[in-house]
């Protein structure tokens, strides 16, 4: 019989690693909670556009990263539109919201290359680089 009580430990055992996986990774964030989404997508709208009778295609902003500053600073988008940081400085930068409306705003350190970040809800958006906090910039979403 111990044969039984080893496969039966073995078998509650296991049931207990498996519900504990579902409860922690059910654990990680309310999507329905999250105000934009972020993508480390390098590719960008070629700006090209076919005529359409159907609504207008969300927009893809860039703002150059270079010379220690945010170019331009300060923009609007739409809801559903995409901002791409597009670095290229001697020094390394990051993206980093302030506040609690730009919680999920938060690139890699980048050198040279792209972060890209859609934006789904209207507000404003504020952001600084960690690494220099005298760059600054400002996202507002209609």
């Amino acid at each position: 019989m111990p044969i039984r009580r080893n496969t039966a430990a073995r078998a509650l055992l296991l049931a207990t690693v498996v519900a504990g996986a579902l409860v922690t990774g059910g654990c990680g964030s309310d999507s329905s909670k999250s105000s934009a989404t972020s993508t480390t997508a390098t590719a960008a709208s070629t700006g090209a556009s076919a005529t359409s009778t159907g609504p207008a295609a969300p927009a893809a902003v860039t703002v150059e990263v270079k010379d220690m500053k945010f170019s331009p600073a300060d923009i609007t988008v739409k809801a559903g539109d995409t901002v791409t940081w597009k670095f290229d400085d001697r020094s390394p930068h990051a993206v980093q919201g302030i506040g609690d409306t730009a919680l999920g705003i938060n690139s890699p350190i980048i050198h040279k290359g792209e972060w890209s970040y859609t934006f789904s809800t209207p507000g404003t958006y504020r952001y600084l680089c960690p690494l220099h906090p005298e760059m600054k910039g400002t996202v507002t979403v209609h």
